[in-house]
């Protein structure tokens, strides 16, 4: 079992630096819970039951460990800042500066959007595999990739605003629901009156 093991851990390695990469936005950073991730593999191999999902299960223990090196750093740095070579441009090239534009685009969606997305698009995992590796529902992680393809498209080609409008609709079906209850509410204590 062990040498299935080891292979297993070595075959995914380039799919574990994608989503490192795409967690952590910083290359070195990535490489560092790469090599953390495996380590915890490593040292929890009794727990994997042969026959499962081994990818899904190297992707929750990636996913994991960033999630507790970020609550170790919540407490000394401002997470929410954007990398300064992001936001500029040195590239004169059409091409390079779309891929840029990208790069900036992708580490502004929101962290279980860009993870999802790059899990799906990149590592060719269906949704099932997301939703496993990541701990919710098949629906939350169709629903994380769809949002992050819109969002990512509505920056890239400027035809939508950030918010488009889903908080408006969103607030109308509210009031209506809202709307609907109180003329419930109402038609219950007028017959309680009669």
């Amino acid at each position: 079992m062990a040498d299935t093991f080891h292979t297993q851990i070595v075959s995914i390695l380039p799919k574990l630096r994608v989503q490192a990469l795409a967690l952590t936005r910083n290359r070195a950073q990535a490489e560092d819970l790469v090599q953390d991730a495996v380590c915890n593999a490593l040292n929890a191999r009794d727990s994997f039951i042969p026959g499962t999902n081994f990818a899904a299960w190297m992707h929750r223990i990636l996913r994991n460990r960033f999630i507790s090196d970020l609550r170790k750093q919540r407490a000394t740095s401002d997470i929410d800042d954007v990398p300064g070579e992001l936001l500029s441009s040195k590239a004169d090239h059409e091409d390079r500066l779309a891929v840029k534009d990208l790069g900036y685009a992708l580490a502004r969606l929101p962290d279980d959007q860009r993870e999802a997305l790059v899990m799906v698009v990149l590592h060719g995992m269906s949704y099932q595999e997301l939703a496993e590796s990541t701990g919710c529902a098949v629906g939350t992680a169709k629903s994380r990739v769809f949002r992050a393809r819109r969002q990512l498209e509505a920056w890239m080609t400027g035809e939508l605003p950030e918010d488009d409008g889903l908080r408006q609709r969103a607030s109308a079906l509210r009031n209506e629901v809202d709307r609907r209850k109180m003329m419930g509410a109402a038609t219950r204590s007028n017959g309680l009156r009669g």
